[in-house]
């Protein structure tokens, strides 16, 4: 067991907790079950905005194909970008911790870390992936990192309001999708549906380029979610919910029979009710239950030997570099100028979209362990430290 050191004044320990790298894991492989039928589906990034997505009514056609699709997106739908979130608030709080241990200044020389990774972000939206969540990560983390200086009180006050807010806007948003007509045609657009097929990749920057206010309206949108999860990590974290402790169990204990208990049956109800209850159950419901999984996944190591939990640690060690990889690979598969899996297969059924996701998560596995054996940090990760990482004395 890793040595700890219990900060003064302080309920929580500073020390790398195995439970967060497997937590870390677990995010990045469950966001790619959502980004896989980006990336397959036509017009990729941009039917996102076009409504096309097209999921299937397990009700309406109960095929083993629709039911299998419609389980494995609505376990993943959000949930799994809100735990990063969340993950990404108790990263934070646990530099802060160390900085206060070592006497320095905050917010210090995070924001250099911060720089990097909107550049890193933007980099990436540019050259790979329009739904990149590195840009926003970036943004909400430099507020969260100067409130970390301040009072509980003031983190409260900017959690609760900005959950509030978001919550506001959810209503509004859903509000209007029930009061548009229904029957208008949501089919991707044609030239981006051929962009994404049979495109070139410059081809594909350029289009991102253009497009780039339409294709970062996510992280705009649920600005204030993000505040609000990035603090909702740093209040776990400081309750000591990751901790292998009889308060941690218990803690995790009820964030699964909450999140879960709760969670599951609202998600249900907003996936059954169709596209007017979207932002609700991907943006609202889904971070409930994103509270539940960490729960259940502390839970369940905490009684059990789970089989892949060590893969999922090395993968949520080498996190950065993880989430960037499973992005290539699934453009390079999918996308026109690689092996065009998304057009070459259109039509098909969604078997090989979950078995692409399946295949990644395994070379990313392998690939994060094998690294880990030779190598401290992940390649990315190594960038970033050569970069701004701390000077040693």
């Amino acid at each position: 067991m890793a040595h700890t050191t219990t900060l003064p004044g302080s309920r929580v320990t500073a020390t790398r907790l195995p439970l967060l790298d497997v937590l870390r894991g677990a995010a990045i492989l469950g966001t790619l079950m959502t980004n896989v039928w980006i990336f397959a589906a036509p017009g990729s990034e941009w039917g996102v905005l076009q409504g096309g997505l097209d999921v299937p009514d397990p009700l309406a056609d109960p095929s083993a194909a629709n039911i299998a699709q419609s389980v494995f997106r609505f376990l993943a739908d959000g949930k799994f970008l809100a735990l990063l979130t969340v993950l990404f608030g108790v990263g934070l709080a646990i530099q802060y911790d160390s900085a206060a241990r070592r006497g320095e200044p905050w917010p210090g020389r995070y924001p250099r870390r911060a720089a990097f990774l909107f550049l890193e972000g933007t980099v990436h939206f540019v050259l790979v992936f329009a739904w990149d969540v590195l840009m926003g990560y970036a943004v909400t983390a430099l507020l969260t990192a100067w409130l970390l200086a301040r009072s509980e009180r003031v983190r409260n006050a900017v959690m609760w309001t900005a959950g509030g807010l978001h919550l506001l806007l959810l209503g509004l948003l859903t509000l209007a999708l029930a009061a548009s007509p229904d029957g208008e045609d949501r089919r991707p657009d044609p030239e981006a549906v051929a962009l994404y097929a049979d495109g070139g990749w410059a081809d594909q920057v350029r289009f991102r380029l253009d497009n780039a206010l339409a294709l970062r309206i996510e992280p705009v949108a649920t600005f204030g979610l993000l505040v609000f999860l990035f603090l909702l990590g740093v209040r776990l974290y400081r309750a000591g919910a990751f901790a292998a402790t009889d308060a941690g169990r218990r803690i995790r204990g009820r964030m699964a029979r909450w999140g879960l208990g709760a969670g599951l049956p609202l998600g249900a109800a907003a996936w059954l009710g169709g596209d007017d209850f979207f932002f609700l159950g991907r943006y609202a419901v889904a971070p409930l239950v994103a509270v539940g999984y960490i729960g259940l996944i502390g839970w369940a190591l905490d009684r059990f030997t789970v089989p892949g939990a060590g893969a999922l640690g090395a993968i949520g060690r080498t996190a950065l570099s993880a989430y960037v990889g499973q992005n290539v690979l699934c453009m390079l598969v999918c996308y026109g100028f690689g092996l065009g899996l998304a057009g070459r297969l259109a039509g098909s059924g969604p078997w090989w979209v979950m078995g692409l996701w399946a295949a990644v998560s395994a070379a990313l596995a392998a690939g994060s362990v094998l690294w880990l054996r030779r190598f401290e940090r992940g390649p990315l990760e190594a960038v970033q430290h050569r970069l701004i990482g701390r000077r040693r004395a």
